[in-house]
Protein backbone atom coordinates (compact mmCIF):
# COMPACT_ATOMS: atom_id res chain seq x y z
CA UNK A 1 0.00 0.00 0.00
CA UNK A 2 2.84 2.21 0.87
CA UNK A 3 4.24 2.14 -2.88
CA UNK A 4 0.75 2.27 -4.41
CA UNK A 5 0.30 5.39 -2.10
CA UNK A 6 3.86 6.91 -3.26
CA UNK A 7 3.15 6.26 -6.89
CA UNK A 8 -0.14 7.44 -6.77
CA UNK A 9 1.30 11.07 -5.42
CA UNK A 10 4.17 10.88 -6.77
CA UNK A 11 2.97 10.40 -10.72
CA UNK A 12 -0.44 11.48 -10.80
CA UNK A 13 -1.41 13.97 -8.59
CA UNK A 14 -0.28 17.72 -9.76
CA UNK A 15 1.83 19.50 -7.27
CA UNK A 16 -0.99 22.37 -6.97
CA UNK A 17 -3.82 20.13 -6.17
CA UNK A 18 -7.01 20.22 -8.03
CA UNK A 19 -9.53 22.41 -9.01
CA UNK A 20 -12.48 20.48 -7.38
CA UNK A 21 -13.34 17.21 -5.60
CA UNK A 22 -15.24 15.92 -9.02
CA UNK A 23 -11.86 16.14 -10.87
CA UNK A 24 -9.89 14.72 -8.01
CA UNK A 25 -12.10 11.46 -7.89
CA UNK A 26 -11.85 11.16 -11.87
CA UNK A 27 -7.80 11.13 -11.95
CA UNK A 28 -7.66 9.61 -8.70
CA UNK A 29 -9.91 6.81 -9.95
CA UNK A 30 -8.40 6.52 -13.37
CA UNK A 31 -5.58 6.27 -12.27
CA UNK A 32 -6.55 3.09 -10.23
CA UNK A 33 -9.04 1.48 -13.00
CA UNK A 34 -7.13 2.68 -15.46
CA UNK A 35 -3.26 2.17 -15.04
CA UNK A 36 -2.29 0.41 -11.91
CA UNK A 37 -5.29 -2.61 -12.52
CA UNK A 38 -5.14 -2.69 -16.18
CA UNK A 39 -1.30 -1.66 -17.36
CA UNK A 40 1.33 -1.68 -14.61
CA UNK A 41 3.11 -4.35 -14.42
CA UNK A 42 3.99 -6.37 -10.82
CA UNK A 43 6.35 -7.75 -9.67
CA UNK A 44 4.42 -10.01 -7.38
CA UNK A 45 2.50 -11.23 -10.76
CA UNK A 46 5.14 -12.12 -12.71
CA UNK A 47 5.11 -8.79 -14.94
CA UNK A 48 1.56 -8.94 -15.37
CA UNK A 49 -1.24 -6.66 -14.32
CA UNK A 50 -3.62 -7.24 -11.87
CA UNK A 51 -6.69 -7.81 -14.22
CA UNK A 52 -4.38 -10.08 -16.38
CA UNK A 53 -3.26 -12.01 -13.60
CA UNK A 54 -6.38 -12.71 -12.53
CA UNK A 55 -7.99 -12.94 -15.91
CA UNK A 56 -5.31 -15.95 -16.06
CA UNK A 57 -5.93 -17.35 -12.69
CA UNK A 58 -9.90 -17.76 -13.73
CA UNK A 59 -9.36 -19.34 -16.47
CA UNK A 60 -6.45 -21.59 -15.35
CA UNK A 61 -9.73 -22.79 -12.64
CA UNK A 62 -11.50 -23.81 -14.71
CA UNK A 63 -9.75 -26.09 -17.52
CA UNK A 64 -8.54 -27.88 -13.45
CA UNK A 65 -12.08 -27.91 -12.71
CA UNK A 66 -12.92 -29.78 -16.26
CA UNK A 67 -9.87 -31.92 -16.28
CA UNK A 68 -10.74 -33.59 -13.12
Amino acid sequence: MERFFRSLKSKWIPEVGFQSFVEAKQVVLGYIIGYYSQVRPHRHNRGLSPNEAENRYWENSKSLAKIT
